[in-house]
């Protein structure tokens, strides 16, 4: 968990920087185009400001993606370079506050989670798989095999 003791910010703000395995972020994603497997780097600065805190600083993930248009596998770097979160300590929205200690992992994994991507792609311009079936069109030309078609035609089958 990614955790800080309200006491430390009495004497200035206070300089975050690490990394929180992916297990404590529980992202609970099932997509199978995109996975979170290695632990996500931060590095924070957090301040008191009169009645909140502002924490501002950079996140960054390495997800590890298949191209949703021809299913290569590929490295997604996600990064959130200006993230900042306000966190009231007072009324009705405040942090919650256990032994002076604020949790940051739930705002961390709720912007983190926002910026995934919907339909990963391996470069902008990918020509999805028609590129790779006309390669293999071109091949069987060079190679000719029966393609299943054929060897479906040559069944006889009775009504």
């Amino acid at each position: 968990m990614l955790k800080f003791n309200l006491r430390h910010l009495e004497e200035g703000e206070i300089h975050l920087q690490g990394e929180l395995p992916v297990a404590e972020l529980d992202f609970g994603v099932t997509d199978e185009m995109v996975r979170a497997e290695k632990p996500l780097r931060y590095d924070l600065q957090v301040e008191l400001l009169d009645d909140s805190l502002l924490v501002t600083g950079s996140l960054r993930l390495t997800l590890d993606c298949e191209c949703v248009r021809c299913l290569k596998v590929f490295k997604y770097e996600l990064q959130l370079d200006d993230w900042t979160v306000h966190l009231p300590l007072e009324g009705e929205d405040k942090v919650s506050v256990n032994n002076d200690c604020v949790d940051l992992t739930p705002f961390v994994r709720e912007d983190t989670l926002l910026e995934f991507p919907q339909h990963p792609l391996c470069q902008p311009d990918c020509a999805g798989l028609s590129k790779k079936i006309k390669a293999s069109e071109a091949e069987n030309k060079e190679d000719p095999k029966p393609l299943a078609w054929v060897e479906l035609d040559k069944l006889k089958l009775n009504n």
